[in-house]
């Protein structure tokens, strides 16, 4: 279920797991223009069987299905999609999501399953064992703080030999501003930021070490600055959907989430408020990279 805590009937925090939240103010988490140098690495093709790690509320899943549900003319073979997130409303509204699509007749039978699991569960999940081509995963890695080890263990362990395991995420310096702001606020009310901040965001070689250590060959593993506009709702609509396990602990001090959320306006409008185009913009360090599961002996 959704974790979240209602301050009022027009204020709640969530930790990007409420999809209506998500997709009100993060539409551009799958939009075309930021999602086609990841979607290039998967390079998906008619026949694939790919995993979509984190898939959100389905619409990149959709997209890679109606590529890869085609017969690929040489295995003469059908690809079809899972997608798997850790959040139930999620994945309740992707499979409302994929009936729409379906019932226009762009789908193949049973070309998209989708499932709730939490990318750290990978592992245990025998009937998924090497059953993909490739595993894609946007925006959601750095979600899976947890152990980004037995992340990385379950995506080896469900791909074939040869897989491809591709994704994007936060890297080191991402949401820098944002997130320096928030903890300097949260130490100033006594809450021990590290705790509850929800982002894991790793360096380049931290992350290729990661991947090298499972078993992985990596092909490329690069940081990439990005420069983001935020929805009509600027950066409060972003906090109210990224930022509830750091906001909400600050509940019972006076002024609460309302205050802190205020002063992270005042201190950042004059670096992240482009006032050319009267809009909210963000500065992501996103974590690109690609790589395949080698065969036994290599």
């Amino acid at each position: 279920m959704t974790t979240e805590r209602k301050l009022s009937e027009s204020k709640v925090y969530h930790a990007s797991d409420d999809a209506e939240v998500y997709r009100r103010n993060a539409s551009f988490v799958f939009s075309s223009e930021y999602v086609s140098p990841v979607l290039s690495l998967l390079d998906p093709r008619p026949g694939d069987r790919i995993l979509d790690l984190g898939c959100g509320t389905g619409e990149l899943t959709i997209q890679i299905a109606k590529i890869v549900c085609q017969v690929d003319p040489l295995t003469k073979r059908r690809g079809y999609v899972v997608g798997v997130d850790r959040s139930e409303d999620m994945i309740e509204k992707a499979r409302a999501l994929y009936i729409e699509e379906a019932s226009r007749k762009y789908f193949s039978e049973r070309a998209i399953q989708f499932k709730v699991l939490d990318g750290h569960l990978l592992c245990q999940e025998a009937d998924l064992e090497g059953r993909f081509d490739k595993v894609f995963s946007n925006a959601a890695l750095h979600w899976m703080k947890t152990s980004p080890e037995k992340v990385i263990l379950g995506v080896h362990k469900v791909l074939r030999p040869q897989g491809r395991f591709s994704a994007e995420m936060g890297g080191m310096m991402n949401l820098v501003a944002l997130r320096s702001i928030l903890h300097l606020i949260l130490r100033e009310k006594g809450v021990d930021p590290v705790e509850c901040d929800p982002w894991y965001f790793p360096s380049d070689t931290e992350y290729r070490g990661l991947l090298e250590k499972v078993g992985f060959e990596v092909e490329s593993c690069e940081l990439a600055p990005r420069l983001t506009g935020l929805g009509e709702r600027g950066l409060r609509g972003f906090m109210e959907t990224f930022c509830g396990p750091m906001l909400n602990k600050v509940s019972s001090s006076v002024g609460g989430e309302e205050e802190v959320v205020k002063r992270c306006e005042e201190a950042l409008q004059i670096d992240l408020f482009d006032r050319g185009e009267e809009r909210w913009k963000i500065m992501y360090m996103r974590l690109r990279f690609s790589c395949f599961k080698k065969a036994e002996g290599e």
